[in-house]
């Protein structure tokens, strides 16, 4: 038996035996998380080993936990598209999207240049103006205002031959907006979430619910800039899903640690030299 076959039995069975324990303990909990966790990740398009394995007992497994508060979050919000449309979004949310959208094509390559001038080289990068509402950098006046529904505002950068492993986002209360800056020609470059394979020279605007398994792809030698925004769900309801999410941002910074340990957060800007007298 290879290493890697070892490493899943063992993690098998310490999964069987955690769950034994449970179901002894507290019978009913461990029944509701094992129903929402069977249910969450149906989801997904392509249900086979990979989608249970990672889901239950891998990078998934905060996305599991988090599964019942997902499901309630659902009941208050429209259709989950999964892979959307911006013509999906009620007007509102549409117009909001359009103008942060238009302040980066206007103002790309200034954007750009100073990405690259605070972040001169590393794996991945994110270059942030908002997070969950909280404003960092401020080069971009536009982007220091509240918004009604959109709550980060960054620039998601890949160096050459830089990509991530298929996983699982937590939380269901915003969707994931991403457009490529600068769309290279290739098919080297894509993002994938179930059976949509999303090639950024086709399409650069792609918008997706990030609890779903996917992943996203630079085979290409250059780096790769894609704005990454995220926007609380369309809801009848958009206070509420506003509500909740300011009331788990305070342990934002915890959340950042775990899911973007492999990057380098951009939040403050490299002052400018002083010219030579």
């Amino acid at each position: 038996m290879d290493k890697t076959s070892l490493k899943a039995f063992r993690r098998i069975g310490i999964a069987v035996l955690v769950l034994a324990v449970a179901f002894y303990f507290v019978p009913i909990i461990t029944t509701v998380f094992i129903v929402c966790g069977l249910i969450d990740v149906l989801r997904n398009d392509r249900k086979d080993q990979r989608l249970f394995s990672l889901y239950f007992l891998g990078n998934g497994m905060f996305t599991w936990f988090l599964s019942p508060f997902n499901l309630l979050v659902d009941l208050v919000s429209y259709k989950n598209w999964g892979v959307w449309k911006l013509d999906q979004f009620p007007d509102d949310y549409r117009r909001e999207i359009d103008e942060v959208l238009d302040i980066f094509k206007t103002r790309q390559a200034e954007i750009i240049a100073d990405i690259d001038a605070n972040f001169e080289s590393g794996r991945r990068g994110m270059y942030v103006y908002q997070w969950y509402g909280k404003p960092h950098i401020d080069n971009v006046p536009e982007f220091t205002k509240q918004f009604k529904y959109i709550r980060t505002i960054a620039v998601s950068v890949f160096s050459g031959r830089e990509s991530t492993s298929f996983h699982f986002g937590p939380l269901r209360l915003t969707l994931r907006v991403l457009y490529n800056l600068i769309p290279v020609k290739t098919d080297q470059i894509f993002i994938e979430c179930g059976d949509v394979k999303n090639y950024w020279y086709e399409n650069p605007l792609f918008i997706f619910d990030d609890t779903l398994l996917h992943r996203s792809v630079n085979e290409h030698d250059g780096r790769r800039y894609c704005v990454f925004v995220d926007v609380i769900r369309p809801s009848p309801v958009p206070g509420l899903l506003s509500m909740l999410l300011s009331a788990i941002s305070a342990g934002v910074a915890h959340v950042k640690a775990i899911f973007y340990k492999n990057w380098k957060m951009i939040d403050s800007r490299k002052p400018k030299a002083s010219p030579a007298k």
